[in-house]
């Protein structure tokens, strides 16, 4: 017997589209007060939370012939999760605001949820999502703001001091290699992304496609960051090269790179790795490798082998997306 189709969002009121998604949540709340009020009530047990929020919008950020709505709740879970943990906070809550085209299937918003819900159990087992909105919308649009708790003071950019040593957690490179393969093998000859087909792909391809739809950034790392006394940290989502800019900028240092010959590590981005620097004599912690060292500022923010850094780096989803579009 066929299946009957899901409804749209055209076809339920809101509260019955939000009675489907708690379905999918039932369960995962770990507030004082979790979803289903005006608003959430969380425990705070160290005294200061950290918030960020991020947005993930049809078209500059993903496209739905790539993406998987189980996909797009787990990254967009992943990313702010991932700028939670490089402050050095634990994630403790997820709000999320959906703006759904009229058409979006009652089904799809739930894979949406299964996806938020995965990565929280997997990524940071303490995290729920606790709230948020719902609205209609011609664009899909994702948004997510996280919270965690701070138990010590936060990690930020600034910290960095001559010396230090450079290093990193997770993966750099697989996810602008997944994007470069979406882009060559995956687009109709007008350039329109066309739908994955796993069997044209090798077991090494598949997971740098599945680096890029799905990330899995090493959240546990940041607290352990934090707890070893890193002196700076930031996710590492526009590249290395970018982001170690943005952090030797922020602490007025030189942040000089051993050599990096994979382009996709040093300037692709959307890895969400953890970019750290430990004082010279901190053994580092679980999951961070070395990867160089901090200088006094010198006339270049980055050196890679001791030569300054030069040509274009880093992720920008509105170029690099650009070339989808159609």
């Amino acid at each position: 017997m066929t299946p009957s189709p899901s409804p749209t969002v055209a076809d339920v009121s809101e509260q019955e589209l939000l009675a489907a998604i708690l379905r999918v949540l039932a369960g995962s709340s770990r507030a004082v007060v979790g979803p289903g009020d005006d608003a959430a009530v969380l425990a705070a047990p160290g005294g200061r939370v950290v918030v960020t929020t991020d947005t993930l919008v049809h078209g500059p950020d993903f496209r739905l012939a790539w993406s998987s709505p189980y996909d797009l709740g787990f990254k967009a879970a992943a990313v702010n999760l991932s700028d939670v943990a490089a402050m050095g906070a634990r994630p403790t809550a997820l709000f999320v605001a959906l703006a759904l085209p009229e058409t979006t299937t009652i089904a799809f918003v739930e894979e949406v949820a299964a996806g938020l819900r995965a990565a929280c159990e997997e990524l940071a087992p303490e995290c729920a999502v606790e709230g948020g909105d719902l609205t209609v919308s011609d664009t899909l649009t994702i948004a997510v703001t996280a919270v965690g708790v701070l138990a010590g003071r936060p990690v930020l950019r600034s910290g960095a001091r001559p010396g230090d040593v450079v290093a990193v957690a997770g993966d750099l490179g697989p996810a602008a290699r997944g994007l470069a393969l979406l882009f060559d093998r995956f687009r109709d000859g007008s350039g329109r992304p066309v739908p994955v087909d796993p069997a044209l792909l090798t077991a090494r391809e598949r997971e740098e496609i599945q680096a890029q739809l799905r990330p899995r950034p090493p959240i546990g790392a940041g607290v352990g960051a934090a707890e070893a006394g890193a002196t700076a940290m930031m996710d590492v989502s526009d590249g290395l090269l970018l982001d170690a800019t943005r952090l030797a900028d922020a602490s007025g240092v030189t942040v000089e790179l051993d050599v990096v010959d994979d382009e996709a590590a040093l300037r692709g981005g959307e890895d969400h790795a953890l970019l750290a620097t430990f004082a010279p004599a901190q053994a580092l912690p679980a999951g961070f490798r070395p990867i160089g060292t901090v200088r006094p500022r010198g006339a270049a923010p980055v050196t890679i082998g001791g030569e300054p850094a030069s040509g274009p780096g880093g992720w920008d989803p509105q170029r690099d997306w650009d070339s989808a579009r159609g």
